[in-house]
């Protein structure tokens, strides 16, 4: 049901931002193209990269060659970008209703997607940690991203991320957070900016917050359950935090919610319509206009 909301709004949002009709409908979206981050793998991943991946249902895990989906508009493509990175506790990652079921949807507004598959740092086994390895995944796809930029028609510097849960955890890890590691650069990539320009965490983890670094922290959008016994805590207090450092940030906390309400997974009419906050502050920060701080200027 969500998914038929985020249709409607963006067949309005799309006519009123890029001048066509608002009834128009949208040509479906190519087979998204997968890239890995890392030419040569990623650093620490030797032993097991020969390793395949195992999915089943809506999730994936043994990840040991981390890599973005990459999603295009057919129509209306505006510039901005946003790498999703799913949830999943770091055991998996849930790809499909906090992944690529977001690609497409973020699609309709013309924002190109980036569906990061990371390393899982509490999966059975695992050698990895969030703060080393799964957050450097993070950086390094907005990274990637902007090292690309010109190859699929997005602005380098209207680069956004978009964490559910866990996934949250990696956009603070990145955006609120700083980056204590030493890590040499293995390409001239790794030499670009990891920090997104704009950051949106949907019922986040606790991982790293309160942030340690939320002055030089990009504009935010904030979305929670009052009944979240994980995660409401966290989004509120990063939404004090970094309004106390004055930037520009949104909370929504929806009451009668828990934890990982998706796409299409409540009934509550608030929750449904959640998606349409998000379009909303997109559209009046002008990360789809390109024009980022049109609300300070109104």
């Amino acid at each position: 049901m969500a998914a038929r909301y985020w249709t409607v709004l963006a067949a309005i949002a799309l006519g009123t931002l890029a001048g066509s009709s608002a009834g128009t409908a949208q040509e479906a979206p190519a087979t998204p193209t997968v890239v890995e981050l890392w030419p040569n793998g990623a650093p620490g991943s030797a032993a097991r990269r020969g390793e395949a991946e195992i999915a089943q249902d809506y999730w994936v895990r043994n990840i040991h060659r981390p890599s973005l989906t990459i999603f295009r508009p057919k129509l209306q493509q505006n510039g901005a970008a946003v790498v999703v990175i799913p949830g999943g506790g770091h055991k998996i990652v849930v790809y499909t209703t906090e992944g690529t079921a977001v690609g497409r949807a973020l699609n309709r507004y013309g924002v190109t997607v980036f569906v990061l598959k990371y390393r899982l740092a509490r999966e059975e086994g695992s050698t990895y940690s969030v703060e080393g390895d799964a957050a450097a995944d993070a950086r390094r796809a907005v990274r990637w991203v902007r090292a690309h930029a010109a190859d699929y028609g997005v602005d380098p510097h209207r680069v956004g991320v978009m964490g559910f849960s866990a996934g949250g955890e990696l956009v603070s890890a990145i955006a609120d957070n700083k980056d204590t590691r030493a890590a040499k650069p293995v390409d001239a990539i790794d030499r670009l900016s990891a920090r997104p320009d704009f950051q949106a965490l949907v019922f986040p983890g606790p991982l790293g917050i309160p942030a340690n670094a939320v002055a030089d922290a990009p504009p935010a959008f904030i979305v929670a359950g009052t009944l979240d016994e994980c995660c409401a805590r966290p989004a509120v207090a990063l939404y004090e935090q970094l309004r106390a450092a004055k930037v520009s940030a949104e909370l929504h906390m929806y009451a009668g919610s828990g934890h990982a309400f998706n796409l299409d997974e409540s009934n509550r009419i608030s929750i449904i319509h959640w998606p349409d906050r998000l379009a909303d502050w997109l559209a009046d920060e002008g990360w789809l206009s390109g024009r980022p701080g049109l609300a300070k200027e109104q």
